[in-house]
C-alpha cells in the first residue's frame, strides 16, 4: 500500500549494511537468549542500525534496501508512540505485502487515524477491564477442565502446545466471536498457517505466499459462514455485534468483518499460547522460581504473570514506515524508510530491567513492550490475555507443581516466538 506523495525507500544517503547482521532466517531461528547476545551488541554499538533485507520474505522484492532495525527501549517506544512519524499503512511486518494481503489479514492493525481508530473503537468494547471481568468465570472453568484432562492421564507425559498451552485461548476467542463447534478445527488450521510462514515445517516444499494467502482465504470462509449464521441467529458475541454495527452510518462489509476475524484469530490465540509454553519452559529450567510463585501464589501471580510476558515476547518484530525526515537513535531516517522494532532486544534492554537475562519472578516493574511500546496500536487482548495466563497458571501449577519440560521445538520466523512443541513430564494424579 503506497502512501500518497511518500516514495519507498532507496538505498540512497544510507550508511553501509551494519556488520552485526539480523536478517538471515538461521538467525530468527536461535533461542531467545542467543539472540539476545546479538542484539546487546547493538545496543551498545548500533542501537539504529542498517540491515540488509529479510532473507526468505513472502513476497521477495528486488527493489527492497533493507530496514533500520530498532533495539532499544526507549527508542521501541518511540517509534510505537509517534504514529505521525511512523505509520502503518505499509504494513507491520518485514515484509512488504500486497494491498489486498493486508486488508485481508490484518485490519486496522495495518491501517493510520482515522479509519484505524474508528475500526478499533468498535470491537475494543468487548476486551475493556470490565468486560473481560464478566467472563473470568468461563475462564477459569475452562482453564480447570483443560488441566483436569491433563493430571489425569496416565501416561505422565504430554506434548504441552498442543493438550494444553493452545487449548485455553482458542477456546475463549471461540466463545467471544460465536465460533460453532464444527468450525473450529479449521479455525486452528488456517491460523498455524497465517502465522507461521517462514517455518520450514509448515512450509513443506511450497512458497511461503501460497500457504499464506491459503490460510487466510480459509480463515475468510470460517469467518463468512458464522457471519451468514450470526445474521440469522445473532447471539451475545463479537461478530453479531458487528453485523449490527455502523460507521458514519455505513454498515461494516462482510468483508471487513472478515479481517477483524482473521486479525484477532490469530492475535487472541497464538501469542496467549506461545506465552504460556515458554513460561512452563522457564519454570522447569528455574524451580526455585516455580517455588516462590507456589509460597504465596495469590499475592505474586501479578507481577509473575507480568514476567512470563516479557520473558517470552510472543511477538518479536513490528514495522512501520517513516513518513517524515526524522532522527532516530543517531540515524536520519528518510520517508519512506522501513523501521523495524524489535521487541525481544527492548524486553532485555539494561538499562530499564536489572538482569535481565535473569527470569525474575518478583520483577518489579516491568514495564516490557510484550503488547507493543503504548501508543493507538497497543495490544487489544492484554487484559485477556493476563486474564487467561492467570487461570491457565492457577490451575496448572497448583494442581502438578512437580515437573519437567523436553527441549522446545521452536517455530522458525521473524515475527511469532513460537513453539511448535514442548514435552512435558509430570507424576499423575
Amino acid at each position: 500500500m503506497q502512501i500518497e506523495g511518500i516514495l519507498p525507500a532507496t538505498s540512497d544517503n544510507k550508511p553501509d549494511y551494519c556488520d552485526i547482521q539480523v536478517s538471515s532466517k538461521s538467525f530468527w531461528a536461535r533461542p531467545a537468549l542467543q539472540m539476545d547476545e546479538v542484539f546487546a551488541q547493538l545496543r551498545a554499538e548500533h542501537p539504529v542500525s542498517w540491515q540488509r533485507p529479510i532473507e526468505g520474505a513472502v513476497v521477495p522484492d528486488p527493489d527492497d534496501p533493507g530496514f533500520w532495525a530498532v533495539v532499544r527501549h526507549a527508542d521501541i517506544k518511540r517509534v510505537s508512540h509517534d504514529n505521525q512519524t511512523f505509520v502503518s499503512g505499509q504494513g507491520v511486518f518485514f515484509d512488504r505485502l500486497p494491498p489486498l494481503f493486508l486488508e485481508m489479514a490484518l485490519s486496522f492493525l495495518a491501517m493510520d487515524p482515522p479509519r484505524h481508530d474508528q475500526l478499533r473503537r468498535l470491537v475494543s468494547k468487548a476486551f475493556t477491564p470490565r468486560q473481560i471481568k464478566r467472563i473470568e468465570d468461563k475462564i477459569e472453568l475452562a482453564a480447570k477442565q483443560i488441566v483436569d484432562d491433563i493430571a489425569t492421564d496416565p501416561s505422565g507425559e504430554i506434548e504441552f502446545m498442543d493438550r494444553c498451552a493452545s487449548r485455553l485461548p482458542l477456546r475463549m476467542f471461540c466463545e467471544m466471536f460465536g465460533v460453532p463447534d464444527h468450525l473450529e478445527e479449521a479455525t486452528v488450521k488456517h491460523v498455524i498457517g497465517s502465522v507461521s510462514w517462514a517455518d520450514e515445517e509448515y512450509l513443506a516444499g511450497r512458497a511461503a505466499a501460497e500457504v499464506q494467502l491459503e490460510s487466510i482465504a480459509g480463515l475468510h470462509q470460517v469467518a463468512q459462514e458464522i457471519i451468514e449464521l450470526r445474521r440469522r441467529e445473532p447471539g451475545d458475541d463479537i461478530i453479531s455485534s458487528m453485523t449490527q454495527a455502523e460507521i458514519d452510518g455505513q454498515q461494516l462489509t462482510d468483508f471487513e468483518i472478515s479481517s477483524f476475524f482473521c486479525l484477532l484469530s490469530g492475535a487472541a490465540t497464538d501469542t496467549t499460547k506461545t506465552t504460556l509454553g515458554h513460561a512452563v519452559r522457564a519454570l522447569s529450567l528455574f524451580p526455585e522460581q516455580r517455588r516462590w510463585l507456589l509460597e504465596d501464589f495469590d499475592a505474586r501471580i501479578g507481577t509473575a504473570v507480568e514476567e512470563f510476558i516479557r520473558w517470552s515476547t510472543p511477538l518479536l518484530t513490528f514495522s512501520r514506515t517513516a513518513v517524515v525526515e526524522t532522527e532516530l537513535g543517531g540515524q536520519q531516517i528518510m520517508p519512506g524508510d522501513k523501521v523495524v522494532m524489535i521487541y525481544l532486544a527492548g524486553n532485555f534492554d539494561a538499562d530499564v530491567f536489572e538482569h535481565p537475562r535473569t527470569f525474575d519472578l518478583s520483577r518489579s516493574p516491568n514495564p516490557h513492550v510484550s503488547f507493543g511500546g503504548g501508543g493507538i496500536h497497543y495490544c487489544l487482548g492484554a487484559n485477556l490475555a493476563r486474564s487467561m495466563l492467570r487461570a491457565e497458571a492457577r490451575e496448572l501449577f497448583t494442581r502438578i507443581p512437580e515437573f519437567e519440560t523436553g527441549e522446545p521445538d521452536l517455530l522458525g520466523t521473524n515475527f511469532i516466538h513460537g513453539i511448535k512443541r514442548l514435552p512435558f513430564r509430570f507424576t499423575p494424579q
